[in-house]
């Protein structure tokens, strides 16, 4: 099969990768569609010593599994965490932190830029029929978007800012703005203020956020410069979201989080369920966030497309 590997941080197209078999548990999933997004280009650039076939955001189609051959011919997306079952943090229903845990993608398990994948049968989602697979593809980023509001308490009369409009803080916007809340996003690119405005959400400026004023703020650039504006907005006994991660070591000013009693919340994976019900009511419309598709041969071009600056959602063909 055709795959996208990452080795020695240096990504390989090869085309003569041997489809994996699933083991017990398992099954084996063609991937329709598959998403590049920035923890894919992070990964690249040694965010985590990661070796083996990238992507962890897709939707496919079952085609073998020995323990559920029922399941055979289900269009699905996958839940990305591969869990023992049996270690305390699976027992206490927080399976996102299993100790013994595979990332598709991520963490010593083959990922979604490859024309077959394996996850545990129990991972796979179906997708109703209503959503075509260009939205379906969204499934995790938007699962990871909804996480917040299972984190944190959103009330219509909160202020919140979200700092960076790109592939997930576009998403994690248009969630947002369903609870009512006093929302407003900061957005560098004239393409990201102009899909904001389609959901008649309010974009700012970085340089006119007001400072000390709003009750929650989200960091989704996963850069030093992106959590200091999300410093300075917080109000004090506000709350800072990180949904991002970081590459190397940043600089804080700990006695002033304290000083101000600031919650920082990280934050990752989300629940796939709610994120489906959102996509098959027409609530949040992803589609709108790609930029490119490309074939899966040409996935070094892909990757070259979504690591520009601007470039939201870049998608891989796999069939």
């Amino acid at each position: 099969m055709q795959a996208l590997c990452l080795e020695n941080n240096q990504l390989i197209y090869r085309d003569n990768v041997p489809i994996p078999k699933p083991p017990d548990g398992e099954a084996l999933v063609r991937v329709h569609l598959a998403g590049i997004c920035a923890t894919d280009l992070e990964l690249v650039q040694g965010y985590y010593p990661y070796t083996g076939i990238l992507g962890h955001e897709f939707v496919g189609e079952i085609v073998q599994t020995a323990d559920a051959p029922e399941r055979v011919g289900e269009r699905v997306v996958g839940e990305i965490n591969a869990t023992c079952g049996v270690c305390e943090a699976c027992l206490k229903r927080q399976p996102a932190h299993c100790e013994q845990r595979t990332v598709l993608g991520i963490v010593n398990r083959d990922g979604a830029f490859a024309e077959y994948l394996c996850l545990p049968v129990k991972n796979l989602i179906p997708v109703p029929a209503s959503i075509p697979d260009e939205a379906a593809v969204f499934t995790e980023p938007l699962a990871a978007a909804l996480e917040i509001q299972a984190q944190i308490t959103i009330r219509p009369t909160d202020h919140i800012l979200v700092v960076g409009a790109g592939r997930l803080g576009q998403l994690i916007a248009q969630t947002l703005v369903l609870t009512g809340c006093h929302l407003q996003v900061v957005a560098r690119h004239d393409k990201q203020r102009q899909l904001l405005a389609t959901r008649q959400i309010a974009w700012i400026d970085e340089s006119a956020v007001p400072q000390r004023h709003f009750d929650i703020v989200i960091e989704a650039t996963g850069s030093a410069g992106g959590f200091t504006i999300a410093r300075q907005a917080v109000r004090p006994r506000g709350t800072i979201v990180l949904k991002s991660t970081y590459k190397g070591d940043m600089s804080v000013n700990f006695s002033a989080l304290v000083v101000d009693e600031i919650t920082l919340v990280g934050s990752r994976c989300g629940p796939f369920a709610p994120a489906l019900r959102l996509l098959e009511n027409k609530l949040i419309d992803p589609i709108l966030l790609i930029d490119a598709r490309f074939p899966v041969d040409k996935a070094l071009q892909a990757f070259e497309r979504a690591a520009q600056q601007g470039i939201l959602k870049v998608l891989l063909h796999l069939t």
